[in-house]
């Protein structure tokens, strides 16, 4: 039964993530105005649901890493920490989305791996030392690494471009598709890891793969206008130039940690990317967004810590 309730978290948290994670995706292509909302949101969900669907075969690596960050000794309490973690993820993204601030579920599990791993004791729970500094490399190279990318690709467009909204639509397809690459292994991952605490289980890993994408998908396609608003048109003006560049800049960083085999966040590669190539960023939305990045590592480790002893007693 623990084994199963873990399951149905692990989607939970895919389908969280396609609703509160994805639209970052497509933020500046609604905040600059080359794209409706709507058609915005719908263009996500196809290109999450192939990203996620296909990544299986071009960059396995992602998912081997999370794979790798906690190894349990025993099944029983690695399904109940397991639990803790993945409740502690969506707790915290729909509280974050009710603020309309955009969190990573990246960091998220880490957090919660960690305090749930913690709850247990070294002898319960091993961490993998190569695993968590792949992830944290990913994760931590993710903002400044967006920021020069942005600002490189608004040089780079200056003047050089025509009909730069046009361009935008396909820039924002594939930073959905990228998303869905990163973010789709990552919890992918954890469907196999609740396959191996039940060897009744006999699921390929394509199917896992394509029912992460649709999971997925179908958050994406239920939208996320508070975060979509908060990143496409408070954070900073955008004209389609400058959403165009944001877009290719966090593509890129999200490409070259895919190919790495590094986690990345999606946020923090989108919201810095914007960051360098916008003008003017707005301080006090820079600020929330900070403070909300700042709190997610403790606030997440320890709900997963103090949920795994609630569980484990």
């Amino acid at each position: 039964m623990t084994v199963h309730l873990a399951r149905l978290l692990v989607l939970a948290v895919i389908f969280v993530n396609g609703w509160t994670d994805a639209p970052n995706a497509i933020a500046t292509a609604v905040g600059s105005g080359a794209l409706s909302f709507r058609k915005a949101v719908m263009i996500a969900a196809a290109c999450n649901f192939a990203g996620a669907a296909l990544a299986c075969l071009c960059f396995p690596a992602v998912a081997d890493t999370i794979g790798e960050l906690v190894t349990f000794a025993d099944p029983r309490p690695a399904a109940a920490a397991l639990n803790a973690a993945l409740l502690s993820i969506v707790l915290w993204a729909v509280a974050a989305w009710r603020f309309g601030l955009p969190t990573s579920e990246s960091h998220a599990l880490l957090a919660g791996l960690s305090g749930a791993a913690a709850a247990l004791g070294a002898g319960a729970a091993q961490l993998s030392a190569g695993a968590w500094l792949r992830a944290l490399a990913g994760l931590a190279l993710s903002l400044p690494a967006g920021v020069s990318a942005g600002r490189l690709f608004r040089r780079l467009l200056a003047g050089r471009v025509r009909r730069p909204a046009s361009w935008q639509k396909g820039a924002a397809a594939l930073t959905a598709l990228l998303h869905g690459v990163q973010d789709g292994q990552k919890f992918l991952a954890l469907l196999l890891l609740t396959g191996g605490l039940d060897t009744n289980t006999s699921a390929s890993r394509l199917s896992l793969a394509l029912l992460t994408a649709g999971v997925m998908a179908l958050g994406t396609a239920l939208g996320g206008r508070p975060i979509v608003e908060k990143v496409g048109s408070e954070l900073a003006s955008l004209s389609p130039a400058d959403g165009l560049a944001a877009d290719l800049g966090a593509g890129f960083v999200l490409t070259v940690c895919s190919v790495l085999g590094l986690p990345a966040s999606t946020t923090h590669a989108k919201v810095s990317a914007i960051c360098g190539a916008g003008q003017g960023a707005d301080r006090r939305v820079m600020g929330q967004m900070a403070g909300a990045w700042a709190l997610t590592f403790p606030a997440c480790g320890a709900m997963a810590f103090l949920l795994t002893k609630a569980m484990m007693g």
